[in-house]
């Protein structure tokens, strides 16, 4: 067997599409490439800039093959979006975005047909981010959209169609919160055949699996060798949990943040999650359910601060303890564990670095929220973008019992993701982050608790 090198990862989170060469050796990036990942506005509905994003991918994967070399492909990608093709293997009609809010004017319809969550681990979300209120919706907009479906194939694996001409599904992607699966049985849901999908949904499988060899004319036309495998692929932020299945014991969580702060806990407390909160049965690469909590914390802080905003100072963080300057749940009130509030401030910030003081504080209590709610013991693992931020790592690492890490890699899905290509490999390397002296912290927590009910398994 060829001794694989690099392997390039194709990495799109809903604000940003990545791509990533992992280094087979020391599981770390050597090249990056990034872009924002556009939505359209043209055509029925807003939709991914799916064409855009091949250009981009293709573009980055001929030029890191001239730098380094390409043994390997992979693909991740957020959850909540799949892709109907029709026989001939184009699109049938575009792929929706998911914060579009369409689906919500047939809730009523589509809540008559959806399985229960005890059935299906996935709570009742808003917008198209339950994927099955997606197609409802969308069948019911253009009826014929349903006899021109030939394939529904999830969206790690709308890449690897393109990449490889196979056509698949992966469990993590069904395991989304999409109403589709039954993680417990490990098998579709009745909604499938309740929309008219039994024996259209692609067949599921491993993320792990090698789904195909990339097409010969893509070889051709990007230079890369022959015979390139492409594995299945996973969604996002189970591929950050990965590498921690394959190389930690439990119990552990794993907080991966972007767009979406999801808590994952591995051999946690067993808990009743409650579904109004966006507590959802996750499934792993393996297959197995992951009792999850997730909100929108890469929004909320972007919302709050600005898509520029740099690290806060000490002083400015020092000021936002000690005034008790906090931010209430929920600046996004559609999804997370603050469902329908406002959000609020007890006192205004006076300038941006004590906002950016108090969100990233807002950000670290809302992350333990769901860390409770999933029932997380252990050490936590925080990857992606708050892997950085100073002042959230620790403020959770006050509240939590257990030790707090963050990875020093700066995308943590490209591990993952490279991990399903090369069979092995260890845990990230992280850096343990110090409890902060003094009562502040565990004060400004505690007024914070107070304020939005202390018990995160009441309502």
């Amino acid at each position: 067997m060829t001794t694989l090198r690099h392997v390039a990862v194709l990495d799109v989170g809903k604000s940003n599409a990545k791509v990533a060469l992992v280094d087979a050796a020391t599981l770390e990036e050597i090249d990056l490439a990034r872009q924002p990942n556009r939505v359209r506005h043209a055509g029925p509905w807003p939709h991914f800039d799916l064409d855009g994003l091949w250009a981009f991918f293709a573009d980055s994967l001929a030029r890191f093959h001239r730098s380094h070399g390409i043994d390997a492909i992979s693909v991740t990608t957020h959850g909540a979006s799949a892709a109907l093709l029709d026989a001939g293997g184009a699109l049938a009609a575009p792929m929706l975005d998911y914060e579009f809010d369409g689906p919500d004017t047939v809730t009523e319809a589509y809540d008559r047909i959806r399985p229960p969550f005890a059935e299906t681990g996935s709570p009742r979300l808003g917008l198209g981010l339950n994927l099955g209120a997606q197609f409802h919706w969308q069948f019911v907009t253009v009826p014929a959209l349903r006899e021109r479906t030939a394939h529904v194939v999830t969206y790690p694996q709308y890449w690897g169609f393109r990449l490889t001409g196979e056509i698949a599904s992966d469990v993590t992607s069904l395991g989304c919160h999409t109403d589709l699966w039954n993680p417990h049985r490990g098998a579709f849901s009745p909604l499938v055949e309740r929309l008219g999908l039994a024996g259209k949904m692609a067949p599921p499988r491993r993320p792990s699996e090698i789904l195909g060899a990339l097409r010969p004319e893509l070889c051709t036309g990007l230079g890369l060798h022959p015979g390139t495998p492409v594995t299945v692929g996973i969604h996002d932020s189970n591929a950050s949990l990965l590498p921690n299945l394959v190389g930690r014991s439990p119990p552990f969580a794993v907080v991966s943040t972007g767009t979406w702060v999801i808590a994952m806990a591995i051999g946690g407390e067993k808990v009743d999650l409650p579904p109004e909160r966006d507590t959802l049965v996750n499934v792993n690469a393996f297959g197995d359910p992951v009792p999850s909590a997730r909100f929108m914390g890469g929004r909320e802080f972007e919302t709050i601060c600005g898509p520029a905003a740099g690290p806060a100072s000490d002083a400015a963080l020092a000021t936002v303890l000690a005034e008790d300057i906090i931010l209430l749940p929920a600046v996004e009130p559609g999804s997370g564990p603050f469902q329908n509030r406002a959000a609020r401030w007890t006192r205004t910030p006076r300038n941006d670095q004590e906002r950016n003081a108090a969100a990233s504080l807002y950000l670290a209590l809302m992350t333990e929220t769901c860390l409770r709610l999933a029932g997380a013991r252990g050490v936590t693992l925080v990857e992606g973008p708050l892997a950085t931020n100073t002042a959230y790592l620790a403020m959770l690492a006050a509240l939590r019992p257990d030790p707090v890490e963050a990875t020093l890699s700066a995308t943590g899905t490209s591990t993952g993701a490279a991990l399903l290509a090369l069979g092995h490999g260890g845990t990230p390397r992280t850096r343990r982050i110090p409890k902060p002296g003094g009562q502040d912290h565990a004060r400004y927590a505690a007024s914070w608790f107070a304020r939005t009910g202390p018990d995160p398994h009441a309502a």
